[in-house]
């Protein structure tokens, strides 16, 4: 890429931020750093690539999306990620939001249902700079019981509740943040934090996600 283009892209990258992810409530000052940061273009199809800054999903393959800007940093930013954090991000997909993960600081893990798209994103983490993630192909429902505890498990697929061996490999006050669909055609995003064997529920508005693959999952 040429250095004016790189410049053009950095450029849409701030616009994306002020006006889609800050002008809309996200505050965490990391957060809106790794957005800026992280060159959504190299996680798409070259088929969409000139729509990267758009503040929409977009699809990457195999039935599955990219999430739209907005809804992955509105989901850092409800992990309360800090520097150092162990992160399960499950549902790999493109490898976009594992990156903006890595980029907050975080030690990032994740889970992919699909071989071939697993494949895709540890290119694609790959080129961006980002191969400190750790991509595993398998059930992410499951969690990543040789990797546990996490600090904050993160899903970018709704399921019709928050698995259970997800709550087991949790530290300690650490987050679990997914879409919930407990009723047909209906889902919302919510941040459970694990307060002893309880789990303290944070409601963050209506969603539409594809759904969780796995034992624990919707399909």
């Amino acid at each position: 890429m040429s250095e004016d283009r790189a410049a053009s892209r950095a450029d849409e990258r701030r616009t994306m931020v002020e006006w889609h992810i800050a002008a809309r409530g996200v505050t965490d000052e990391r957060v809106l750093a790794a957005m800026a940061s992280v060159p959504r273009e190299l996680f798409l199809l070259k088929s969409v690539a000139a729509d990267a800054y758009a503040d929409s999903p977009l699809p990457i393959g195999h039935g599955q999306t990219i999430s739209q800007p907005y809804i992955v940093a509105l989901t850092a930013e409800a992990a309360r990620l800090s520097p150092g954090d162990r992160v399960l991000d499950v549902g790999t997909g493109s490898g976009y939001a594992a990156a903006v993960y890595a980029a907050t600081g975080a030690d990032v893990w994740s889970v992919e249902f699909v071989p071939a798209l697993a494949e895709q994103a540890r290119a694609a983490l790959d080129a961006a700079g980002f191969g400190a993630v750790r991509v595993v192909t398998g059930d992410g429902t499951l969690g990543l019981a040789d990797q546990a505890p996490f600090d904050a498990i993160l899903a970018a697929a709704a399921g019709p509740e928050i698995p259970r061996p997800w709550i087991d490999q949790l530290v300690e006050g650490g987050r679990i943040v997914m879409p919930l669909e407990r009723r047909p055609g209906w889902q919302q995003l919510v941040r459970a934090t694990r307060r002893g064997d309880d789990l303290e529920i944070d409601d963050l508005g209506g969603v539409r996600f594809v759904p969780l693959r796995g034992e624990h999952g919707l399909s």
